[in-house]
């Protein structure tokens, strides 16, 4: 990843610049892109890092847009790699894919994974599983998010943030629930109650906006607005 020139106070205010490095091809290693899909997938789809280091060439059909979630890795006290279901029930799911990043997996597709339906799509580095410390030793990715102004971000903020743009959409609880891949309302409220709070911010700016308004122009914009008769 490149280094971010700013610094943010707010957690709403680095998910907004983490959407936008993605976008413009930024969050990835300079040195290595082979990655760049796998944080891609997790923003975008919503994805855990168990489901996302599963993923196979057969799941991902860039065709018809989608990304098929059917195991996830877990990794055990002892350090062994466990392939089982995912966490919950409903983490069994399809998921669709924005088509701004689409071309990236097509790169990733041709590039890093191998040929036949069952090959990993993020192997590490002998060809087995990755797993988490190694992705985080090959993009050094806790001197990365500090270099971004996101110092202490978390693998699984990625998913968060996706989590979020969903609830923005104002899907239905059902549906977000469904891409999450929860069994649960709570979780799937979290955000939409989140999602609430940053429209109150929204409505709280439009007032101190109308507020200025009013100070400018000494009758108030309530009185402006009244048509007249």
């Amino acid at each position: 990843m490149r280094t971010h020139p700013e610094t943010f106070a707010t957690r709403g205010a680095a998910d907004g610049a983490l959407w936008k490095l993605g976008m413009d091809g930024r969050a990835d290693c300079t040195q290595d892109r082979r990655f760049r899909a796998l944080v891609l997938l997790a923003i975008f789809a919503s994805l855990r890092w168990g489901e996302v280091s599963a993923l196979r060439r057969t799941d991902v059909d860039l065709d018809a847009g989608t990304v098929r979630i059917r195991a996830a890795f877990i990794e055990r006290s002892t350090g062994g790699l466990v392939l089982g279901p995912p966490k919950s029930k409903a983490g069994r799911r399809t998921v669709g894919i924005p088509k701004a990043i689409v071309p990236a997996l097509r790169d990733h597709l041709k590039i890093y994974v191998k040929d036949g339906p069952d090959a990993l799509m993020f192997p590490g580095a002998k060809g087995g599983p990755l797993r988490r410390s190694g992705f985080n030793t090959r993009t050094r990715w806790v001197d990365v998010v500090k270099e971004m102004g996101l110092p202490g971000l978390h693998f699984h903020d990625l998913r968060h943030t996706g989590n979020m743009l969903a609830a923005e959409s104002g899907a239905g609880l059902k549906d977000l629930m469904a891409r999450m891949g929860h069994d649960n309302v709570r979780a799937a409220m979290i955000y939409q109650h989140a999602v609430r709070g940053a429209d109150k911010a929204i409505t709280d700016a439009i007032d101190r906006r109308l507020g200025e308004r009013e100070d400018e122009e000494g009758d108030g914009m309530a009185g402006a607005m009244v048509p007249a008769g």
